[in-house]
């Protein structure tokens, strides 16, 4: 489990402390609990990352197989989702990341309108993500993803997410997903969304490297 970057309370009044709380201690601790259950058994994954374990889903016992996606996927997710948001974020992005925007989606604000809308039309549980494109031109695109589900399986490399699944936000804002979304760009932390959009530069063999870490 990677600790929150934050205190529980730090990203107020946009996200409250006790979803934060219950997200982060519960939901992903839990996530990581029955990744390491569905393992105990095979000794010769145990060693293998997470990101490893989503990808190569061939090489994993069919009988845990569904087990190890769902939850090595939650706990890819998460980690990921954490270093998401700052208590400083906000704002625009800025540099080499800004301009793709600009050239993918026409404008900064025609992107956000963009992701809130497929973040608000997420059918059920899922995420909703800026990514970029791992060939042709490596254009950047808005995806959701249902469940645990992550961009990487679709030869998309994420920069950005938002959490849709209603343990994010339903204990302040109940229903109102839009709402969530609307207001979450206060924490949006775009120097990590920087950071991830340089690394996307990098060949395959560095990407992974030390259990993928340039992604968790």
């Amino acid at each position: 489990m990677p600790a929150l970057p934050y205190a529980h309370d730090a990203l107020e009044p946009h996200i409250d402390a006790r979803t934060m709380m219950l997200h982060h201690d519960k939901h992903h601790a839990t996530y990581v609990e029955k990744l390491n259950a569905a393992l105990e058994k095979h000794p010769d994954l145990q060693d293998r990352s997470a990101i490893w374990l989503l990808l190569n889903p061939r090489k994993v016992p069919e009988a845990i197989r569904t087990a190890v996606a769902n939850n090595a996927g939650g706990h890819v997710n998460h980690s990921m989702f954490w270093r998401a948001m700052a208590p400083d974020g906000g704002g625009e992005p800025k540099g080499a990341l800004a301009d793709a925007i600009k050239r993918d989606f026409g404008s900064f604000a025609k992107f956000k309108a963009q992701f809130d809308e497929a973040g608000e039309k997420a059918f059920g549980s899922g995420w909703v993500w800026l990514a970029k494109a791992q060939h042709g031109a490596g254009k950047l695109e808005v995806l959701t993803t249902s469940g645990h589900a992550n961009p990487l399986e679709q030869a998309c490399f994420p920069i950005l997410l938002n959490d849709v699944w209603e343990h994010a936000y339903y204990l302040k804002h109940e229903n109102r997903r839009g709402e969530y979304l609307k207001g979450w760009w206060q924490v949006a932390n775009w120097q990590e969304a920087a950071r991830r959009f340089e690394s996307s530069e990098l060949p395959s063999e560095q990407l992974w490297e030390n259990d993928g870490g340039l992604v968790l």
